[in-house]
């Protein structure tokens, strides 16, 4: 990976990364494949609404359909039939999300899996072995996400065993030549002093890109934001910075202000199967009875494929009938929006007026609101 700082404004930054397998422009958002798919969407769906990179989970794709299976089609690539860049999770957020169904130690994580109630054991030598296989772009180190809320003494705990952990899978992933590159994640919960403890630590282990781990658990938008506020001037300028799991339009556009360049969330694909669709002024619920004999589309002037073809009264009768296409054209046009999105806030960047689009898209929700 070559990353590449284009412009900034203020603190907002445009960039470039580059793999092999093609450029992603930053500030990006990664639609969330878990299995090896993104819900509702194929590749070719994907790259016609401006997808240049997808994520994917180590821990599910581990358990179904298998490293073995994927192995013989040699990497997660060509299994899922996507051409472009792909991040995998390293498993470290079943670590959180599976808190009843472990066992939790220096030596890594025992799990009962979700899906059959076998053993399975989770190490970051382990994760990183499985991200190998699977043959990501990016890889992510195993680490603990920290639990909210977590006392100093706790958050403190749980951040040194994950800088201990980094180290670990950074010496096996590049015991041989990797397929991708490694990016670290800092941990601390809210508390500053242990988010530049970790911060040093993954800069002296040497990562190639750095991603905000534990956000997005349960804090407030303020504790967020503060904790972002610390971080960020302390980043280093010349390396990617990923915030994840965090989605909210408008935590998006925030995070970019301060000076993040990855994203992710289920939110726009999760929110589209359940009916609500993203708009420059909100969410909309097609299922609400106004959208009937709604005759035209989600969100005038959206070029999306949903919008150019279809009204809200037909996507509210296809929802309302549990037909697959519903999900299939809400999510076409949720994704698009974020891409969109994420073209503007570049565009304004280098522009140098990231603070007045800020403004012009906080106008439209209030307009709306009011």
């Amino acid at each position: 990976m070559r990353f590449n700082l284009l412009a900034q404004d203020g603190a907002a930054r445009r960039g470039r990364m580059e793999f092999a397998r093609g450029a992603v422009e930053t500030p990006a958002f990664m639609p969330v494949g878990t299995y090896g798919t993104v819900k509702a969407m194929t590749p070719e769906d994907l790259e016609g609404i401006g997808a240049e990179i997808v994520l994917g989970n180590t821990f599910h794709l581990y358990l179904r359909p298998g490293l073995e299976v994927i192995k013989a089609h040699q990497g997660l690539h060509r299994f899922m039939h996507w051409r472009r860049p792909i991040l995998t999770d390293s498993g470290g957020f079943q670590v959180w999300s599976l808190a009843k169904m472990r066992k939790l130690s220096e030596e890594g994580v025992h799990f009962r899996s979700p899906v059959d109630g076998a053993a399975v054991f989770l190490s970051p030598e382990e994760s990183m072995r499985m991200q190998r296989a699977l043959g990501s772009d990016i890889a992510m180190s195993f680490d603990e996400c920290t639990p909210y809320p977590a006392s100093e003494d706790e958050a403190r705990v749980s951040m040194q065993m994950s800088m201990r952990w980094a180290l670990r899978g950074h010496r096996e992933y590049y015991l041989t030549e990797p397929p991708g590159t490694l990016f670290g994640i800092v941990q601390g919960g809210v508390h500053p002093a242990l988010r530049l403890e970790s911060l040093d630590t993954l800069e002296q282990i040497g990562f190639a890109g750095l991603a905000v781990g534990g956000l997005a658990v349960g804090e407030s938008e303020s504790e967020r934001e503060g904790v972002l506020d610390h971080l960020l001037p302390h980043m280093p300028k010349h390396k990617p910075r990923y915030l994840m799991g965090v989605g909210r339009p408008q935590d998006i556009l925030e995070a970019v202000k301060r000076g993040i360049d990855l994203f992710d969330c289920v939110m726009p694909t999760r929110h589209a199967r359940n009916a609500h669709l993203f708009t420059r002024t909100g969410v909309i619920n097609i299922r609400n009875a106004v959208h009937q004999n709604a005759t035209g589309p989600i969100e005038e002037g959206c070029g999306c494929y949903t919008c150019r073809n279809y009204s809200r009264s037909y996507l509210r009768h296809l929802d309302r009938c549990g037909e697959i296409l519903g999900s299939h054209l809400n999510t076409v046009h949720n994704l698009f929006f974020y891409q969109r999105l994420m073209v503007e806030i570049r565009a304004a960047i280098v522009a140098g007026r990231l603070a007045g689009y800020a403004s012009e898209f906080y106008a439209l929700k209030a307009g709306a609101a009011g």
